[in-house]
This record gives structure tokens, C-alpha cells and sequence, in this order.
């Protein structure tokens, strides 16, 4: 009864993928062959899952693998854990929505590897040049916590690599590309992640 239970998960989690994966490449459809020459094929391949995406898949990857062979919860009992994971939760999903309400308002780009029209600096972009990243990765372990998993846990640092080995790097291209100078300046005095 558990393997077709676990089964049925892994149908569905392979459903999703496709159904992301078709989605981001219409999305990012009209990335030109220059951007494939210039960045790779492989990061330009890998750039066309959204972000937000790269936590939920690595997350569910966690669960799955949890499941499979670990029976039980971390510290099952513990409401303290749970309403901890809450607040973590909310402080790391509020960075992010402000990061990403921030470049909304300044009409610039929010999709990865798309020029950017305005260098953000204000807000949290004063502390940090990534806080979207940082308040995903916040989110990330409150919801480790409030599930009281930790499987998922142990796979947020490959999306900490990704980040910093494909998407940013692409980004700071971009990103020097339009604003030259004036990003380097502000590279030097802000921290990519905390």
C-alpha cells in the first residue's frame, strides 16, 4: 500500500516538472542565440526553470526522499519547532516579496537572466544585493521546520551552488553589461548575500 502511495507522489512530481518545464520555455522563449553563445548552453538550459521553482522542486526532491527512508517527523511533538518555523517562514517570504515588490516599482526586470532597465538599491538592497534569494532560503528552512522535516534541509546548500555558480554570475553579466560602472560601485559596497 505505501510503494503505490509513493508512486502515485512521484507520478504526480514528474507531472509537475513537465508542466513546469513547459511552461518556463515558452516564458523564456525569446532569449536569442547570442545569450546561448554568451552564457552556455547548459546555464541558459538551466536558467529556464524560474528560481522560485529551483527551491520548490529541491524541497519536494527532500520530501520524497524522506519519505522513502525516514519514517517519522524531527522532534514530532514540538510545537515550538512549528510555531518557530512560522515566524522564520514569514520573515524570509516577507524579504523576498519585498525585494521582488521593490523591482516591481521600479518597472525592472524579475525573471533571471533579462537585462534589467534599473540598478535597485534601496530597501533591502542596501544590505544585500540578492535578498529574493535570501528570503526564499529563510522560507525554505521555516517550512523545513514548521513540517518538521530535515531531509530538505540537507539539499537547500545545491540550491545555494546553483544559485551562485549559474544564475547569479549570469545576472552580474547583465547586470555590468547595462550599468558598467555604477553596478561595480555598488558591488564593492554590497554583500551578494548577507
Amino acid at each position: 500500500m505505501q510503494l503505490a502511495t509513493h508512486v502515485r507522489v512521484a507520478h504526480n512530481h514528474l507531472h509537475l516538472l513537465v508542466c513546469i518545464r513547459t511552461a518556463a520555455s515558452t516564458m523564456l522563449a525569446q532569449w536569442t542565440m547570442s545569450d546561448t553563445a554568451k552564457f552556455g548552453r547548459l546555464a541558459t538550459a538551466l536558467l529556464r526553470v524560474p528560481v522560485p521553482w529551483v527551491f520548490v522542486l529541491t524541497y519536494l526532491a527532500g520530501v520524497g526522499i524522506e519519505a522513502a527512508f525516514h519514517k517519522g517527523q524531527l522532534f514530532p511533538n514540538s510545537e515550538l519547532l512549528t510555531l518557530v518555523g512560522a515566524v522564520i517562514f514569514i520573515a524570509g517570504a516577507g524579504l523576498a516579496a519585498w525585494g521582488w515588490l521593490i523591482f516591481w516599482r521600479a518597472r525592472t526586470t524579475r525573471v533571471p537572466g533579462q537585462s534589467s532597465t534599473t540598478l535597485v538599491t534601496s530597501g533591502p538592497y542596501r544590505l544585500m544585493r540578492n535578498p529574493m534569494y535570501v528570503g526564499l532560503s529563510v522560507a525554505y528552512i521555516g517550512e523545513a521546520a514548521i513540517l518538521h522535516q530535515i531531509v530538505p534541509v540537507l539539499l537547500l546548500p545545491l540550491t545555494i551552488v546553483y544559485l551562485n555558480q549559474v544564475v547569479i554570475p549570469v545576472e552580474e553579466e547583465r547586470l555590468h553589461s547595462v550599468f558598467g560602472a555604477e553596478y561595480k560601485r555598488y558591488q564593492n559596497d554590497v554583500r551578494r548575500w548577507l
